[in-house]
């Protein structure tokens, strides 16, 4: 393990743990944090969210204004543990079927779609961008196979108690264009 993964991994355990405390001591963040949804910066989509899995904040209340706004949205799949994510169109309420890491995601009938934007999970933040996932590269990976010419404008949701001020960012890590927090929206320069 590099010294840098290390960190990286030290980093993670603490803020899971800060995440499952920012998550008990607010239970209405995410519904405030779609109040500040970038909808201009999101375009009308596709907009690929996620569904919560533990303490993540829950992009539901945002999935819900951009439905509402007209935005085409779209979830992550997991076709295997290996594999970049595919993204397939999604309509709230639809049917879902667990993917290769057992969440939640749509119909393998659904047509696959190219996001403009990504709404992604994370455990730590900071306003340069810099995003800490949970470690297995699964985003960056999707973005990377989305090819160069088709970066979709990446928003982070957390909450603000998930910010530092400097994250370890290594080579591939995808860098985020936006955080949206029950704060505000943080714009990255």
């Amino acid at each position: 393990m590099t010294p840098l993964s290390h960190q990286k991994s030290v980093l993670r355990r603490q803020m899971r743990s800060l995440r499952l405390q920012l998550a008990a001591a607010d239970a209405q963040a995410a519904s405030r944090a779609a109040v500040h949804a970038p909808l201009a910066r999101l375009g009308a989509g596709p907009v690929a969210g996620y569904i919560a899995q533990g303490a993540e904040l829950d992009p539901a209340p945002l999935m819900g204004v951009l439905a509402k706004a007209g935005v085409s949205l779209a979830l992550p799949t997991a076709l295997s543990r290996d594999a970049p994510l595919i993204f397939r169109a999604w309509t709230p309420g639809a049917v879902l079927a667990q993917d290769a890491f057992g969440i939640p995601a749509p119909l393998a009938d659904q047509p696959q779609a190219a996001p403009t934007a990504l709404i992604v999970p994370l455990l730590a933040f900071d306003r340069r961008g810099g995003r800490l996932g949970q470690g297995a590269g699964v985003y960056d990976r999707a973005i990377a196979a989305l090819g160069a010419g088709h970066r979709p404008f990446l928003l982070g949701l957390a909450y603000a108690g998930q910010e530092v001020e400097d994250l370890p960012v290594e080579p591939h890590d995808q860098r985020l264009d936006a955080i949206l927090t029950e704060a505000g929206l943080i714009e990255v320069r």
